[in-house]
């Protein structure tokens, strides 16, 4: 009997039963070759990022081009540069490797992962601070009390005029009072009598130690969930904008994150006192952490629904109480000046967010009030009925945080790459597979954004 199909068929159909199976053999192989292939793209970029950041003023701050040796690191004197468009290369192939990784994590070894984080984290470690200025922001607050007595809340590191870090503040941040919580300016002044090279180090040390509880938070309760942990660690731990602008730049966010976290997978657990502490000591550490407590509450529903969100309000309120006392004993009534001067820095605008940079493509100006006004009135709408959702049980309380977080990014009238990172962990734990994919679309273009911001003049090319 002759049979008409693929060599070594047989009549039973043994052969044609089998093949589809190898197929998916042969493409589970090429995925996890493909995701192996992206891991080395990332540890090559990370390395080539740390040994030239000291000779590339793309990737250094402003106010330290050049670096001073002090400052330079391990790699100060490799003398690699790779100017602008080396700069953006890699910076891009970086983030195609990250997205190839992610989209290929359900077929990666759990160890590989996990290592290429760690070792990310130790290159960038060895580099000089990147990019960013607000390194030298958190130290000038913390030197501003514990050495000369001025109050951060009400006053901007200009007061310290003489002091040697002043020249490496941010031209923005000169004049203007920290905008950040009573947690980390306390944290800050422990780390004021430090060097300004060990405290650089202190605070890039943080915040790689605070990226990876993160990731091991986001590990566990993933799988509690029942979503892929190695996709989850992968889209946090793996980012760029984590990698290069948050450890890199030694970023609070990222001890925000941490406790933020945290205190996420203890209510998911259902230990409601204790992880609403930890939520509101995250907001302690920088007032957007706040945001999130609503959906905690409006998630603790079920048949001790009562009970659940009586234990999330005891917890928070004792917490809070805690950090107001020593916040007033420490700072006086300047910390009630703390949300006018998030506000005004609102306000003020910024090219690098979405709608400063659709407003400048346009020929627009950066922000008006009205504009701003408008922003705010829309996220404001979109929280409310996120939060309503999530109250009615129409949607996870995580993903309603998820989905309330992209629209906050959206709609951020004064924004910096590293801010994508309040997004990734709630992505990771999302029930809702659009809110990962959202979370690398969300990286792409706040990184093209950032990379035009390195060619000279980028901001006012006709077309880009």
């Amino acid at each position: 009997m002759s049979v008409h199909g693929p060599l070594g068929a047989t009549q039973s159909g043994a052969f044609e039963l089998r093949a589809p199976a190898l197929e998916t053999g042969v493409r589970s192989s090429s995925r996890t070759r493909l995701g192996i292939l992206g891991l080395s793209g990332l540890l090559i970029t990370g390395l080539l990022i740390s040994i030239s950041a000291a000779g590339t003023d793309s990737l250094l701050p402003e106010t330290v081009r050049p670096v001073p040796n002090w400052l330079a690191g391990p790699f100060g004197n490799t003398g690699l540069d790779l100017h602008v468009a080396g700069a953006i290369a890699v910076l891009g192939l970086m983030f195609g490797c990250y997205a190839i990784v992610v989209h290929t994590a359900d077929r990666l070894p759990a160890r590989m992962v996990l290592t290429c984080i760690a070792a990310l984290y130790a290159l960038v470690l060895l580099a000089p601070p990147l990019i960013s200025t607000d390194v030298f922001s958190y130290q000038a607050y913390g030197r501003m009390l514990a050495l000369y007595g001025a109050n951060p809340y009400l006053q901007g590191p200009h007061v310290i005029l003489l002091d040697p870090l002043y020249p490496l503040i941010g031209a923005k941040w000169v004049a203007t009072p920290t905008a950040y919580g009573p947690v980390f300016t306390a944290l800050s002044y422990v780390f004021a009598p430090l060097s300004i090279a060990a405290s650089v180090f202190a605070y890039k040390a943080i915040a790689a130690v605070a990226s990876l509880a993160t990731v091991a938070v986001v590990w566990n309760t993933a799988r509690l969930r029942g979503t892929n942990p190695v996709r989850s660690a992968a889209l946090v731990g793996l980012n760029p904008l984590i990698v290069v602008y948050g450890v890199g730049g030694g970023h609070n966010d990222l001890l925000m994150l941490a406790l933020l976290v945290a205190g996420v997978a203890l209510v998911f657990q259902h230990r409601e006192r204790a992880g609403a502490s930890l939520m509101v000591l995250a907001t302690g550490v920088k007032l957007t952490a706040g945001l999130f407590l609503p959906f905690a509450l409006a998630g603790a529903g079920g048949r001790l629904a009562r009970s659940r969100r009586r234990d999330i309000l005891i917890g928070a309120a004792a917490t809070a109480t805690v950090i107001a006392a020593v916040g007033f004993a420490a700072f006086g009534r300047g910390l009630l000046h703390l949300p006018a001067t998030v506000l005004h820095s609102q306000r003020e605008g910024d090219w690098h967010s979405i709608p400063g940079f659709i407003g400048e493509r346009l020929g627009l100006g950066v922000f008006s009030h009205v504009v701003a006004l408008m922003l705010a009135a829309l996220f404001a709408g979109t929280f409310c009925w996120l939060l309503r959702r999530v109250w009615r049980g129409e949607l996870d309380w995580i993903d309603g945080a998820g989905w309330a977080t992209v629209v906050l990014l959206l709609t951020a009238s004064s924004f910096l790459p590293w801010y994508v990172a309040w997004l990734l962990p709630l992505a990771a734990l999302a029930t809702d597979r659009r809110l990962w994919r959202t979370a690398i679309v969300m990286t792409g273009v706040v990184q093209v954004i950032q990379m035009l911001g390195y060619i000279p003049h980028s901001v006012s090319m006709p077309g880009l």
